[in-house]
């Protein structure tokens, strides 16, 4: 039983990551599961899935941030304006990854970057963890 525990976080944990990369993906579905399957690991399961999807969001970041540096495009005014606290906004589908990278491309500081993606990812998966339990 143990081992279909971990499997079930484990997986919940991988849908999360590929879920914030450009890979689509339903990881609140798969949240959603597990707390259906283990309530009782409802705390696990959500640092878990924010911990993955943060990550997939900077590996997003990274990719976009090892890229040659160039004249940045003018439609990264709004990533520029608001800088890292942007990346609250990480989680929305479709804006979120481009956010991500964006914020690779602009060279904002890794570690305000990931602590305001992990806020807003974080938020949303309490969110639907609140609604669920």
């Amino acid at each position: 039983m143990t081992d279909a525990l971990d499997a079930t976080m484990g997986a919940l944990f991988l849908s999360a990551f590929l879920a914030a990369t450009l890979l689509p993906g339903g990881s609140e579905l798969v949240l959603a599961a597990t707390l259906q399957l283990q309530p009782e690991r409802a705390a696990l399961a959500l640092l878990l899935a924010t911990l993955g999807n943060t990550l997939g969001g900077m590996s997003t970041y990274t990719m976009a941030r090892l890229l040659p540096r160039k004249e940045l495009p003018p439609r990264l005014d709004l990533v520029r304006r608001h800088g890292s606290l942007i990346l609250l906004l990480s989680w929305v589908p479709l804006i979120g990854d481009a956010l991500c990278a964006a914020a690779g491309l602009l060279r904002l500081p890794w570690i305000s970057c990931v602590w305001w993606m992990a806020i807003g990812k974080g938020a949303r998966y309490l969110a639907i963890a609140w609604a669920m339990l």
